[in-house]
Order: C-alpha cells, then sequence, then structure tokens
C-alpha cells in the first residue's frame, strides 16, 4: 500500500526502509530540501542515517505536505515529541479520512502533560481506533543494519492494529500487537528518564550492580504510574517494557543513555546538549513525569532525581543518594 512517513530522521527513515521491505510503496516527507532531494534522487540519508549506503527503490521524499500524505492508507508520524502539535496541525485537513496514523515518538508533551497519543489525535481531530502506536526494543542504527528484531504496535482496533503489524513486518522484522495503548506510550516515553540516569550512572564510572539497581527499580516506578493511567500491567513485562528499557539503558546508540553518560562524566546539560546527535526526549519527559506522579498519587523517586539534575545541576552521586533517600521500603 501506499504509505507516507512524516520526519525524515534516522528513526523514521530506518523505519520507512522497514516499510519498503515490506512491499509498500514509501514517501517520506520532510523540512529539509537537502534531505528531501537525498532520498528522492541518490535514495539516501545522509544526513539523519548515513550508515545506509542505499535505500529501496520503493521510497521517495517530498517537501510538499499535500503530496507526501495523498492516497496514504497509513501516515506515519516521527517528529521529534515536542514539536508534534505544532507541526501535524498542517496535515489534518490533508490526511484521508480512512488513513491510520501512526506514531513512533516516544515522550510526554512539555507544556501540557499529554501522551502522544492524546497530541496527535489532538492535533489531527482522529478517533481513537485511527491511531496506533509503534513502541519496543528498536534502535534506529540496529534496525536499519536489518538486524533482527520486533516491536509492538497499539490501537484501539486490533483490527487497525494487524493492518500496520503486517505493513510493517519482514524477514528480520516482526509486530506484534495489542489494544493496550495507554501501555504501550507509557513505556515509550517513561523509560527514556530510566536511561538518562543509567547512563549518568555509567558515565560516572559505576558498575553493573548500579546500573541494574537503577533499571530495575525505574521500572517499577514506570510501571507504576502507566497502570495508575490506565495502562495494562502485563505491557510492563514485554517488548515495550522490559524489552525497550533494556535496548535503550544498555546501548551507547540511545540518545538518552548517551546523554545521561555525558552528564556523569561532568557535562553540563547544555554541553550535555551540544554534544548529543539528536534529541534525547528523555530530557523534556523528566519534569512532565515528576508532575504526572504528583497528579496520579505515584510516588517517583527517580523521576525527582533526575529532574533535579537537569534543573539544579546535581552530580551522579548525588542523583543516586537523593533517588535512594526515604528509609526502607517493601520491594
Amino acid at each position: 500500500m501506499n504509505i507516507a512517513v512524516l520526519g525524515a530522521g534516522a528513526w523514521g527513515t530506518a523505519f520507512g526502509q522497514v516499510l519498503a521491505d515490506a512491499g509498500n510503496q514509501v514517501t517520506m516527507w520532510a523540512r529539509e530540501p537537502q534531505i528531501v532531494a537525498d532520498i528522492r534522487d541518490h535514495h539516501r540519508n545522509g544526513v539523519r542515517l548515513p550508515s545506509v549506503e542505499r535505500l529501496p527503490e520503493t521510497m521517495t521524499a517530498t517537501g510538499d505536505r499535500a503530496e507526501a500524505v495523498r492516497g496514504a492508507k497509513v501516515v506515519v508520524v516521527a517528529i521529534a515529541a515536542q514539536h508534534a502539535r505544532e507541526a501535524l496541525e498542517a496535515f489534518r485537513p490533508l490526511i484521508a479520512g480512512d488513513a491510520v496514523v501512526v506514531s513512533l515518538m516516544k515522550g510526554i508533551e512539555h507544556a501540557t502533560g499529554k501522551r502522544m497519543d492524546e497530541v496527535v489525535r489532538e492535533a489531527l481531530d482522529l478517533p481513537q481506533e485511527r491511531f496506533a502506536a509503534v513502541s519496543g526494543p528498536n534502535l534506529s542504527r540496529e534496525v536499519a543494519d536489518r538486524q533482527p528484531g520486533a516491536t509492538v504496535v497499539a490501537c484501539a482496533s486490533i483490527d487497525n492494529a494487524r493492518l500496520v503489524a503486517e505493513a510493517c513486518s519482514t524477514d528480520y522484522f516482526k509486530a506484534y500487537v495489542t489494544t493496550d495503548v495507554i501501555g504501550v506510550e507509557m513505556c515509550g516515553s517513561l523509560k527514556n528518564v530510566v536511561a538518562l540516569a543509567v547512563g549518568m550512572s555509567r558515565g560516572a564510572g559505576y558498575g553493573e550492580n548500579t546500573a541494574a539497581m537503577i533499571q530495575t527499580r525505574g521500572l517499577v516506578e514506570l510501571s507504576a504510574l502507566g497502570q495508575a493511567a490506565g495502562a495494562q500491567a502485563r505491557t510492563f513485562s514485554g517488548l515495550a517494557g522490559v524489552g525497550d528499557l533494556i535496548a535503550t539503558c544498555g546501548s551507547p546508540l540511545s540518545r538518552n543513555y548517551t546523554f545521561g553518560a555525558n552528564l556523569g562524566r561532568g557535562m553540563s546539560v547544555d554541553e550535555a546538549t551540544q554534544a548529543s546527535n539528536g534529541v534525547a526526549e528523555g530530557v523534556a519527559t523528566v519534569g512532565a513525569v515528576v508532575r504526572m506522579g504528583r497528579r496520579l498519587g505515584v510516588t517517583t523517586p527517580l523521576a525527582k532525581a533526575m529532574d533535579d539534575v537537569l534543573e539544579h545541576g546535581l552530580g551522579c552521586g548525588q542523583m543516586i543518594a537523593e533517588f535512594l533517600g526515604g528509609g526502607v521500603t517493601e520491594e
């Protein structure tokens, strides 16, 4: 089928390649003329995904919004989370009334505290059955290299979840389906906070015990938040939860891990921002998670400690001391 991908960053381009490999005609939309020309004329995205020497012939690109989504049965959104609402509003009158809109974004809107499913549906005036979220252990570089992997497609309509899953399933990439949109969204955004903290501990020179402690207690924190928001508990033990957490907290290919590692090495937030190759969504998500916890009555000691790192310049030792403070509690 015809599929549009809005946003030609590393993950959007890598997922576009998966869709093309699965037999679809893919049109990428990008603001940058250089990236559009590179994909359209040379089948490369040398700016955002230079590791891929040649993209499939069934991938093209345009900077024209109407052209990008014309005839698209599925519209994939791969825009930086904090800019998604503004960017998508221009597409509202252009997307077909029966198209399924798929979000690859992982984050909480800083200004409103809303999940990306809420942001996309509001921006495009979509019914819930036409929205799907894709999330899992999907480091873009490894997906682009066609290494074996899997993801989860969540939609209120299981039929539309299957439609999207079939559109992105290949011999190296498998998609599973669920109706737990809230769970998949919460996993994808909240694990970035944990990855920042794990990366910070690694950058500061701490080892496996510290990383495992932060990762597992972080999972408890994000699971509690997710369930309080209406998610299913089992989602957090699957690909979108534990799977994504393992990948994001254990690889230098993760922007959030790398950002945290730079903080752990002694960089300031501004220095780490300049050193990062791309947006670390967890930075904008941390404060939103703390506020969400207060609203839902869920304690968020890890998110609160990382918020103090970003806002007040705490070092890694201070962050961990704050995270572990508060006396004896049950596991």
